[in-house]
């Protein structure tokens, strides 16, 4: 019945300055290690539920994995670096995980609707350097990358744990079947990229 109630339900808020600076500095220390080549972490700090969701869909945790481990292989093998990864951008605050919670008012025990979670929608530029061999004796070309796109962060309040979703992979029907009280205008940050090449 709660859940019944709350789909749909506009759960954007002004989060307290220090849960938005808590979620921003998870996410560029989440950046720092991918930028040093420790895309393990980044897969080790995914939100639970949502990778658990993705494993269904490749057939399997260990099949995912093995996905995730490829990628990591290949952009090595195809010359891709990762140079920077940095939030930027404003982001936007959403309580989520509906509960209940039982308080006294007036000496009788009244039962209350609250929000368990943060979520919070953080936009990120990415630049990566793809290494392109050269013709016929030249020397190779680097081509520059920059990619605008989001994490989607989420942590338990008062814990400051975060885990996230990268916005690359993540559709709005998605993002509304974990968090039920996502509103039906929800907006993503924008995806997009631009490149320059160097020599």
């Amino acid at each position: 019945m709660l859940l019944m109630v709350l789909s749909g339900v506009d759960a954007q808020v002004a989060a307290p300055a220090e849960v938005t600076s808590a979620a921003v500095a998870a996410v560029k220390a989440m950046g720092d290690q991918v930028v040093l080549g420790r895309h393990q972490e980044a897969i080790k700090r995914m939100y639970p539920q949502w990778k658990e969701s993705v494993a269904k869909r490749e057939g399997g945790m260990e099949k995912l994995d093995a996905k995730l481990a490829g990628i990591v292989k290949q952009m090595n093998e195809q010359g891709v670096q990762v140079l920077s990864f940095r939030p930027e951008g404003i982001p936007t605050a959403y309580e989520v995980g509906p509960g209940k919670e039982v308080v006294e008012e007036n000496g009788k025990k009244v039962e209350k609707m609250i929000y368990k979670q943060w979520l919070l929608l953080i936009p990120t530029v990415t630049e990566y350097r793809i290494t392109q061999p050269g013709q016929g004796g030249a020397l190779p070309k680097f081509l520059v990358i920059t990619s605008s796109g989001f994490q989607v962060a989420i942590s338990d309040k008062d814990e400051n744990d975060w885990t996230f979703i990268d916005g690359s992979g993540v559709t709005v029907p998605e993002l509304r079947r974990l968090f039920i009280t996502l509103p039906d205008t929800l907006v993503l940050p924008e995806i997009k990229r631009d490149h320059e090449e160097k020599k």
